[in-house]
């Protein structure tokens, strides 16, 4: 059994490392690494098999069913009993008795708190155990769903395993309809005992007050606990600047502020809009310190009324910022597969895409505080949702009791992060309302209970910090207004998911005008190499029981499908499936960014769903399952770039709008070149036009007629910005199936680098849409899915995830619309 003899000095002994674990029928005995999750350690003593291969999904259930137990023993000599002893647990998931000797001393029931039970009493002299009983998630849930004095429902849809909304757990936990369904349960978070001194710091929060001269006064309050009172030393530093504090606490919560003035703070600015300026600050006890990153800044929601409702815009440093970006979900499915660097690299291409907006949507995890810390450095700002989704909730005082408790813990623990912009009470929940036969017959009842959980949770975050930005739910009208998010888009936030739910057209993105659209997409397959790490070559298809698990929105190949027939002519192949099934994903968000983007300052934001995934599957994200760019991620990278020009039909479909918009701070001026381009390739010019666009704006730089793009070609275009920026693209009447393609004749080069990487270059004959280079190993390209004219060459670069030995050259193939067509 893990052991440890704690020294005469110790203060805060690490928990983490090899626990045993057992299941309590005795089925099952092996070690876990913790932090980390069952699910795992048990794949990795070989007892079940990957859950994201093939179809283990399905085979790996029965491991949430079963209560199980995690122990160690700890040696304590004589002299360490003195003082006062506790445990430090954070984010133990989820319904968790923990014993010390036997003794009962913490029954835990959030994943989203962190609990430090007083043991001292429970210590003895030589071996100590300590043993956690993790129990079925399924099992409390199912009993808590039948204490209720009402049934509540959840969606089945999304939540396969029932009666998840009963616990303050991870919601995709129990499905969704891009997550595995296995329920995973661990812990994941901080594990220490601990010997409490004087007194342990339990909060450090931070307020910034502004003054007219640019100065800034940092408030710090440092919320100290102890068992009796005491005088303390505490040691406050911003920057190198270090005071100290000797200072008198009570028994229990003490708060202590301290003020640094900052004559001239840099600023923090989102991505793209200017420096993310940090400070560091730390507050220290003799024993212990906590350190917070900081930046200054001020931000505002603007919602004011105006002509067609109200608006919604975030105003940064006296600057409305134009929000782009996308929903961030779980790094993984499974805690025990995520790093911080696997983390890292997910957010640092969501920058790369040109993106300074991020939402943590409320399914998931709030994340622990190095997510935020990266968010800080990287000038994301986050869009953070209270962790309830797509349900219905208690309102029992235990649960909103619960609910308070984790609000407190989460705004105190994260509201100093420059990057956190807004805390919403929920996802979707107002909608929820009326998707359930119990809620549509006594929509007063659950009404008026979803509003006294929505209200705890706005008084816990107002008492956490006073300052904070709160905006109710999403997507949200506005406060105090329960109506339909979905399809108004005069106020408020709105996902807008008619063209993927309701199969509508990639145009139906043009019959609305939202003020801020924080939900909105469409799916497509996860790339080939991902798909070989759970498929054999017998499964590459799209209706074999392997692919139909590895989709997890009813209908969505069907959807997929459906959409090809509309748009394209049908693939050759599987691979050819996938690749057409992203650019179409890549298509349709363009058509809506490009558009709402061009109604600026209108519409004020858009983030689409989804960033990222949790585990290799069919879905709406733009990343596949380990970091790797799909197409519509390199398309994002365009059509978010802070200068861009986009075609825009006319809903008469009788004009062509050119739409410049321009999200930095200084004019610009854009120079546009308009061809012509026939089917073999061709390219002729049809117009020059330049244009100047207002900081923060948004203008037309030309429209021309439809009728001037004769039948049989496609209009391309260029452009340059005065400020360097560049790009290009094309537009096409009706659909791409239309289009009696010729060969592209596209021809590959690879040239090894000194630095590693490898420049491909591609040159086509003819014309080439869309074109996708792909590797058979992971990596990124300086850029992808591109046109080529005829006769044109482009050179990219691509560099690999890791290292190759020398001497080793990756084997790369290329799709393009037209080699990726059957033909009977």
């Amino acid at each position: 059994m893990p052991s440890e003899t704690l020294s005469r000095d110790s203060i805060r002994i690490d928990l983490s490392g090899d626990w045993l674990l057992a299941s309590t029928d005795n089925s099952h005995a092996l070690t876990i690494a913790l932090p980390g999750d069952v699910h795992s350690a048990l794949q990795q003593a070989g007892i079940i098999a990957d859950p994201y291969a093939g179809r283990n999904e399905a085979e790996v259930q029965w491991v949430a069913h079963k209560d199980w137990v995690l122990e160690r023993t700890i040696v304590v000599d004589a002299d360490d009993l003195d003082g006062c002893w506790y445990l430090d647990i954070e984010s133990i998931d989820t319904i968790a008795s923990v014993f010390v000797n036997d003794r009962l001393v913490l029954q835990a029931e959030n994943c989203f708190r962190c609990y430090r039970p007083e043991v001292s009493s429970a210590l003895v002299v030589g071996e100590n155990r300590i043993r956690v009983v993790l129990h079925s998630s399924i099992a409390e849930g199912a009993r808590r769903q039948a204490a209720q004095p009402f049934y509540v429902p959840y969606h089945d849809g999304n939540s396969p395993i029932a009666n998840g909304n009963m616990l303050r757990k991870p919601q995709c936990h129990f499905g969704w309809d891009w997550n595995i369904a296995i329920a995973p349960l661990g812990i994941y978070g901080a594990l220490a005992l601990c010997r409490l001194e004087t007194a342990r710091i339990e909060h450090v929060t931070t307020r910034q007050l502004w003054f007219t001269d640019g100065s800034v006064d940092l408030q710090v309050t440092v919320t100290l606990f102890a068992r009796d009172p005491g005088i303390v030393p505490v040691y406050f530093e911003l920057d190198g600047v270090r005071e100290r504090l000797d200072c008198a606490v009570a028994a229990g919560e003490t708060r202590i502020t301290h003020v640094f003035a900052v004559a001239k703070p840099g600023l923090w600015w989102p991505a793209g809009s200017g420096e993310q300026a940090l400070s560091i600050l730390n507050v220290e006890l003799p024993d212990e310190s906590v350190t917070r990153q900081i930046g200054f800044r001020t931000i505002e929601l603007i919602t004011d009324k105006d002509e067609t409702g109200s608006r919604f815009a975030f105003r940064i440093n006296g600057r409305e910022i134009f929000c782009r970006g996308a929903n961030w979900i779980p790094a993984d499915a499974l805690v025990s597969r995520v790093t911080p660097q696997g983390v890292e690299d997910l957010l640092q291409s969501a920058v790369d895409a040109n993106m300074n907006m991020i939402r943590v949507w409320g399914g998931g995890f709030y994340e622990p505080d190095w997510f935020y810390d990266l968010c800080d450095r990287l000038g994301l700002l986050v869009w953070q949702d209270f962790m309830f989704a797509c349900n219905l909730y208690p309102s029992t005082p235990d649960f909103l009791d619960n609910v308070a408790a984790e609000v407190d813990y989460q705004v105190k623990q994260l509201s100093s992060h420059p990057s956190i912009a807004l805390w919403c009470g929920d996802n979707e929940l107002v909608g929820a309302l009326t998707w359930f036969d119990e809620s549509r017959k006594d929509r007063d009842r659950y009404l008026v209970s979803y509003d006294r959980l929505n209200r705890t949770v706005e008084k816990a975050m107002k008492a956490a910090c006073p300052e904070a930005i709160w905006w109710p739910s999403s997507p949200s009208v506005g406060y105090l207004n329960f109506g339909d998010a979905w399809h108004a888009d005069g106020a408020g936030d709105m996902h807008y998911w008619s063209v993927w739910h309701e199969n509508k057209s990639f145009d139906n993105y043009r019959t609305v005008r939202p003020r801020f659209c924080s939900e909105f997409g469409f799916q497509s397959y996860t790339s080939m190499p991902v798909v070989r790490q759970f498929a054999e070559a017998r499964d590459l298809n799209i209706a074999s029981p392997v692919m139909e698990a590895h989709q997890k929105n009813a209908g969505g190949n069907e959807r997929i499908a459906g959409t090809m027939f509309r748009y394209f002519r049908f693939p050759k192949d599987f691979p050819s499936f996938v690749y057409l099934s992203q650019i179409q994903q890549g298509l349709a968000i363009r058509t809506a960014v490009d558009y709402w983007r061009s109604l600026k300052p209108h519409c004020m934001g858009t983030l689409y769903w989804q960033l990222n995934d949790t585990w290799p599957v069919a879905s709406w994200s733009s990343l596949d399952y380990g970091g790797n760019w799909k197409a519509m991620h390199y398309m994002a990278r365009r059509f978010f770039q802070p200068v861009a020009v986009a075609a825009i039909p006319s809903t008469d479909g009788k004009e062509i709008t050119f739409s410049m918009v321009n999200d930095t701070a200084g004019p610009v001026t854009v120079e546009l070149q308009i061809f012509l381009v026939s089917l073999d390739g061709e390219r002729r010019t049809l117009a020059a036009a330049a244009g100047s666009c207002a900081p923060d704006g948004a203008a037309t730089v030309v429209t021309i007629a439809s009728g001037d793009v004769p039948e049989g070609t496609l209009l391309f275009w260029s452009f340059e910005a005065s400020n360097g920026m560049r790009g290009e693209g094309h537009h096409v009447q009706g659909t791409y199936k239309a289009l009696d393609l010729t060969p592209s004749g596209l021809t590959l080069e690879t040239v090894p680098r000194l630095d590693g990487a490898f420049d491909v270059i591609v040159t086509a004959s003819g014309l080439a849409l869309h074109v996708m280079v792909e590797a058979d190993i992971d990596g990124r390209y300086s850029d992808n899915a591109f046109d080529l004219t005829a006769g044109e060459t482009k050179v990219i670069r691509f560099t690999p995830k890791a290292p190759l030995a020398e001497g080793i050259v990756p084997s790369f193939s290329a799709y393009d619309l037209e080699s990726c067509q059957g033909k009977g």
